[in-house]
């Protein structure tokens, strides 16, 4: 109903002049005269009205129990409560349960119907993000991780498992595109704290003190433009979910302080001398390994094992290429939508041409072929000339790390290495080529011994150097050669 009244009232002259009145203001008003009517109409026939105007004592029992029955069994609606006397710890129990207000009687039916009024207008902003609610539910559900290939099963299956355990820290790996924020809204909104909120953070999109600001909040004051309190995004994902995406480029100092969170579960603002309790799950994504940043010394060890209670890898989609039957036609479907155009028809050819393309972009570069393919379609047919995924050629097997070929070395340039990760691996390259003789790997790189030398130091390089000589018929620096005993 779209502005209905349930009337709980034992009185029955003072009921039928309720309903009346408010039948008067476009109200579709229910009067029930006692608690065991008012339960039947609320629990067993799952009537949802807008607003509920009850008396507080019934002749068999207190509405507030009712009251606390319905909250329990998620039954919409806002409550108004009558009492003839004013009992302070009623009232507290009542605005515990989530009560719009608590009035004594008598009252007057216009202040009356303005209180009912203000309820309706909360009750009609509650049933719209519930409404929004369901709706990211069924578009999170679990199948919404599309594909029939066995390694997609699996993962499904995995996804599934999560989704109906309450962990507190879990970590998603794969490389750019896979779709590792899709899997985070699966978990939150298919899991136990789906009604509560998820705030999602790209920690490579902030510089650390604007992230620090935002992830731990502040005081009015805390420093130069603090202008009022900000509740930082802990504090918002509180009872839901912290979707923390490219964890990898945060500071180790923040890094630490992220760490001091979660285990006391306590955050405080910048600026505060007041730590306040939040109860979050995190889900941090990278498509950096991990371990092996932790192992350059580049993520906290105690950080990275606090977050990997569980870890799920995503597969690329090179590797689960005979679910393209089934991702493609949803993605044509949602961009027809969004443009208006009509897709029908997927040639043969275009699966044939995707299923030889290597995908270094994965889901998110499928998703863009599609859309440049849908928006460019001149009627019901896919066009295969607006795909445009270059030579198509898929690459050798594991391209996607740093390599030596004979005397060239290749660098991945698809954000899978920072740039000092770059240069620690050809310096190390290149002493491991050299024997670990510093002069000779100095010459190769055409730089000097002592900045070659800082650069070791650096990288912790160091004490993997040996003391040894040169290859034969290399020539070096006397100071390389050992010194007679």
């Amino acid at each position: 109903m779209g502005q209905s009244l349930l009337i709980i009232e034992d009185d029955e002259a003072l009921g039928q002049e309720l309903s009346r009145y408010f039948t008067g203001k476009s109200w579709d008003c229910e009067h029930a005269t006692t608690l065991g009517e008012a339960r039947g109409r609320l629990l067993d026939e799952r009537v949802e009205p807008t607003v509920i105007l009850a008396d507080m004592s019934l002749p068999d029992g207190n509405v507030l129990d009712l009251l606390e029955e319905v909250r329990q069994a998620k039954i919409s609606g806002e409550w108004i409560l009558l009492t003839g006397y004013g009992g302070v710890s009623d009232s507290v129990r009542a605005l515990r349960l989530g009560a719009y207000d608590f009035l004594e009687k008598p009252c007057a039916l216009a202040r009356l119907e303005l209180v009912v009024s203000g309820a309706r207008r909360a009750a009609s902003a509650q049933r719209r993000l519930s409404n929004e609610s369901r709706d990211r539910g069924r578009r999170y559900g679990i199948e919404s991780y599309i594909g029939s290939s066995e390694i997609t099963r699996t993962t499904r299956e995995m996804i599934g498992r999560l989704a109906e355990v309450p962990f507190s820290a879990l970590v998603i790996g794969g490389e750019t595109g896979v779709g590792k924020g899709l899997v985070a809204r699966i978990l939150h909104h298919a899991g136990p704290r789906a009604d509560g909120p998820m705030i999602e953070v790209n920690c490579a999109a902030l510089p650390r003190e604007l992230l620090e600001s935002e992830l731990f909040g502040h005081e009015s004051g805390a420093f130069t433009g603090a202008k009022g309190r900000h509740r930082g995004y802990l504090e918002q994902a509180h009872e839901g979910t912290l979707f923390l995406d490219e964890i990898a480029e945060m500071d180790l100092d923040l890094q630490t302080k992220l760490l001091t969170v979660l285990e006391d579960r306590h955050v405080r603002r910048l600026g505060s001398e007041k730590a306040v309790a939040v109860d979050v799950q995190v889900i941090a994504a990278s498509n950096r390994n991990l371990e092996q940043r932790v192992l350059d010394g580049d993520f906290r060890s105690d950080l990275y094992h606090r977050l990997s209670v569980f870890r799920l890898d995503l597969p690329p989609l090179r590797e689960r290429l005979d679910d393209l039957r089934q991702i493609v036609p949803v993605l044509v479907e949602e961009y027809n939508a969004r443009s208006g155009s009509q897709v029908r028809e997927i040639p043969e050819a275009v699966y044939e041409r995707m299923r030889d393309y290597s995908w270094p972009g994965n889901v998110r570069e499928l998703r863009n072929v599609v859309e440049r393919a849908v928006l460019l379609a001149r009627g019901e047919r896919f066009p295969i000339e607006w795909m445009q995924l270059g030579s198509g050629l898929a690459p050798p097997e594991d391209t996607s790390g740093p390599g030596v070929d004979g005397d060239r070395l290749s660098i991945p340039l698809d954000g899978s290495m920072a740039l000092d990760e770059m240069d620690r691996y050809i310096i190390r390259t290149a002493l491991e080529r050299s024997g670990h003789n510093v002069t000779a790997a100095a010459r190769a790189l055409g730089t000097t011994r002592e900045t070659l030398r800082y650069r070791i130091q650096k990288y912790g390089l160091k004490d993997q150097e040996p003391n040894q000589r040169p290859a034969p018929g290399r020539q070096t620096d006397r100071s390389d050669e050992p010194k007679p005993q």
